[in-house]
């Protein structure tokens, strides 16, 4: 019993002995963090150079990102032209997402001097041409649909996330007393959008101690009081403003027009010495803000 014991005991002993040959050990893999896909990122790099050229005037990233736009939402733009933004919102939304466009009324057309008979008829197409148009911009992009504002179709009402407005509003509140146009615009607004959407504007930005004749938008300018005071009588709380487009060096006199700036350079095509001037200048000063539909 007495040897039972100790063999017992002995055994114990070199269970508790470290091992003599090198223990197996556990390998520890640290992982690099996977960095997050920049989808906008990858978008504007895909743009177009003479795009990418107005990067820092137009600052796409800061003012997307500012109004809260992302994949999958349903966003209308308003005025957007030759697609500047477009290019980059129909792919950045995505497959899941839908981007509206939404130009002027053919109703306020006829007061610009270029509206031609011909202009005209091709506005007219406008709608369709712009949804074809977008079908390049994006592999896999976001659905498009389009109206002229004062009759967006019912089946838009409430299903905007975020509404951009860049540098659409000085025409419509120029021609606001002779068709009600910007009422007409900011009603439309507010029906797309669904409660609690944002309202994102970026306008040329007149100084206060301009006249408001200057700033009546046949300029370009309007005053940052004015268009907050409309939006919101149009039934949208003012939430945020940013500086991210704003260009302290554009100090307009009383005689000038935004288009002196680039890119149109309206007033200095036959003078090359001013036109430099204006480029040094850069793009317009923009205020950039936020509204917010109650819910």
């Amino acid at each position: 019993m007495r040897k039972m014991f100790v063999m017992l005991v002995g055994l114990a002993l070199v269970a508790c002995q470290p091992a003599t040959d090198e223990p197996a050990t556990e390998k520890l893999v640290t992982e690099e963090p996977v960095a997050e896909f920049d989808a906008l990122g990858a978008v504007l790099d895909a743009q177009a150079e003479d795009m990418r050229a107005r990067y820092p005037h137009r600052h796409p990233r800061e003012t997307l990102e500012f109004f809260g736009i992302e994949p999958g939402m349903t966003v209308l733009e308003g005025l957007p032209g030759g697609g500047w933004y477009s290019r980059i919102l129909v792919p950045y939304l995505g497959s899941e997402g839908k981007l509206i466009g939404a130009d002027y009324s053919l109703e306020l057309y006829p007061n610009f001097p270029f509206a031609t008979e011909e202009f005209m008829a091709n506005q007219a197409n406008w709608t369709t041409d712009f949804v074809a148009g977008a079908a390049a911009w994006g592999d896999d992009g976001a659905s498009v649909v389009a109206f002229h504002f004062g009759s967006m179709p019912e089946e838009l009402r409430g299903t905007a996330d975020v509404v951009f407005f860049p540098r659409v509003l000085h025409n419509l509140a120029r021609f606001e007393p002779v068709g009600g146009f910007l009422t007409a615009a900011l009603a439309d607004v507010h029906a797309v959008l669904k409660p609690g959407g944002t309202f994102g504007i970026v306008q040329h930005h007149a100084r206060d101690d301009m006249s408001d004749e200057f700033a009546d938008g046949s300029r370009g300018y309007l005053k940052k009081d004015f268009v907050i005071a409309v939006v919101e009588a149009a039934g949208f709380e003012f939430v945020a403003e940013s500086d991210i487009n704003a260009n302290p060096a554009d100090q307009p006199t009383a005689e000038d027009i935004v288009w002196r700036l680039p890119p149109t350079l309206a007033t200095s095509r036959d003078n090359p010495e001013l036109m430099e001037e204006y480029k040094a200048v850069g793009e317009s000063n923009r205020m950039t803000l936020k509204f917010r539909k109650p819910e």
